[in-house]
């Protein structure tokens, strides 16, 4: 199934990071067609600290959302995330934004990803990858973007 994650940071090299985010799922047995939007720099959103990095990873993936969010959660492990509080500053957050239409909320896992429609920081990216994707529930990423244009988000 066609999914796509987040990808974000704004502690140590965010890009050297997303860097080996790409590697990593370039390379797993169950990801295949790995694209990566352009990337973008952001304020904080509902957080604090320095300006965030943040891209799109566009991938097929062969196994369950639920395997997907444990491949995220251990890879941003292995690249040193420590989870401490809500929307922390962070080097390396990676986020499951959809897969496929899928539509769940689960205690683990909620698809599409919440306020991912009302974030220019994902929308923008999304943009550049699949233009007329839907997201469901919500509608077209084209169209999202719109309501979104006041928060400041620049290709890097």
């Amino acid at each position: 199934m066609l999914c796509y994650l987040g990808l974000g940071g704004n502690l140590g090299q965010p890009l050297s990071l997303f860097d080996a985010v790409v590697a990593h799922f370039a390379q797993h047995p169950m990801a295949s067609a790995v694209k990566e939007s352009r990337r973008f720099k952001s304020a904080p959103v509902d957080a604090t600290g320095p300006d965030y990095v943040n891209s799109v990873l566009a991938l097929q993936w062969s196994g369950s959302p639920e395997t997907l969010l444990e491949e995220c959660m251990a890879v941003e492990a292995r690249l040193g995330r420590v989870r401490t509080t809500r929307n922390a500053p962070r080097p390396i957050d990676v986020d499951v934004l959809l897969c496929g239409n899928a539509v769940q909320n689960t205690p683990s896992l909620t698809l599409p990803h919440p306020r991912m429609h009302q974030r220019r920081f994902v929308l923008q990216p999304l943009l550049d990858l699949a233009p007329d994707l839907n997201i469901p529930g919500h509608g077209k990423v084209r169209d999202l973007l719109q309501a979104t244009l006041d928060q400041q988000v620049n290709p890097i």
